[in-house]
């Protein structure tokens, strides 16, 4: 079955950003593109889907979505409305950037660095499972080795859409696998038993992951504190992963990134550029994380920013 719907971007909409956002894997498994689309292989209630985004000229979007439905019978009305509520969430759209906007135009730290940066939404995954997944895997190594375990991860799980996309597993897939799949994947015993923890605790509900984003997509309040307090039990899952989580799967602009090595990095170019910080000693996660608490709530955003001053550091 495939839904088709159409959205109108904004005028400071970013498309370079989105794109190299679900670019990262050259080989395309899970993403493929082209200059005008991009496909992206999901789980949609459990049936393998092909999300397709294809900008065309000006303002204007297209999103479609290919499920292998069979002969499951699909709810076209509610599936179209999903599917709205998803493209917007990935193309972060529903994010306060005008308003933080604003604000970092009176503020003397920020007026610089976001001018430049006009319009800078945060991408979104498809699915917090993917957001935190992805951050698990990418735990004290470089990206390209993440990208690869990733790699990995999706050719294993082996959900093949029927356009010969393979399709990002979800929790239900993951409990396929076990311990000795995963690290013949080559992850570690560590990032294989939270994986595989996580996904259990997603698939019993102990984790209702879908449940906090239908909700705040619909328009209540995200349950971040709620959030964090449940994954943080969860060996292996630590602040950062946390953060990151709710940044690139709930869309939560007000995490403090303040371990993530790409923000210190950037954020002492910054304050060194502004003749804030000088010495050759490395600026300091304390230090960061107090830059940052002066930015709530868009601490993350903030971040993103950081990120964005040098792009193949991570953003």
């Amino acid at each position: 079955m495939k839904t088709v719907l159409r959205i109108t971007l904004p005028d400071n909409f970013r498309r370079a950003d989105f794109l190299s956002f679900h670019q990262r894997d050259t080989q395309m498994l899970a993403e493929r593109w082209d200059e005008k689309n991009l496909f992206k292989g999901i789980m949609w209630d459990s049936l393998p889907a092909c999300l397709q985004f294809s900008f065309g000229t000006g303002k204007q979007l297209q999103v479609s979505l290919d499920i292998d439905s069979g002969r499951k019978k699909i709810d076209e009305e509610k599936t179209k409305l999903r599917l709205r509520q998803l493209a917007r969430h990935m193309l972060g759209l529903n994010q306060s950037t005008s308003e933080f906007e604003a604000f970092a135009a009176n503020n003397a730290d920020l007026q610089n660095l976001v001018i430049n940066q006009s319009g800078l939404r945060v991408p979104q995954s498809a699915s917090p499972f993917e957001a935190l997944s992805w951050a698990i895997t990418g735990q004290q190594i470089s990206l390209g080795a993440a990208i690869s375990l990733r790699r990995k991860l999706i050719q294993r799980a082996g959900m093949l859409h029927s356009s010969g996309i393979i399709c990002y597993p979800g929790p239900e897939q993951i409990l396929t696998l076990n311990h000795t799949v995963l690290r013949e994947c080559s992850f570690s015993q560590t990032k294989a038993t939270t994986l595989l923890n996580l996904a259990q605790l997603i698939q019993t509900n102990e984790l209702p992951m879908q449940h906090w984003l239908d909700n705040y997509l619909t328009g209540q309040a995200l349950a971040a504190e709620d959030i964090y307090n449940q994954l943080i039990k969860v060996r292996g899952i630590g602040p950062w992963t946390i953060h990151y989580a709710l940044l690139r799967g709930f869309g939560w602009l007000d995490g403090s990134l303040h371990g993530d090595v790409a923000v210190r990095r950037n954020l002492q170019r910054l304050l060194t550029a502004q003749k804030k910080f000088t010495g050759d000693q490395k600026i300091s996660e304390q230090q960061t994380q107090e830059w940052l608490a002066g930015f709530s709530p868009w601490r993350a955003l903030v971040a993103a920013h950081l990120w964005a001053m040098q792009k193949s550091d991570g953003y």
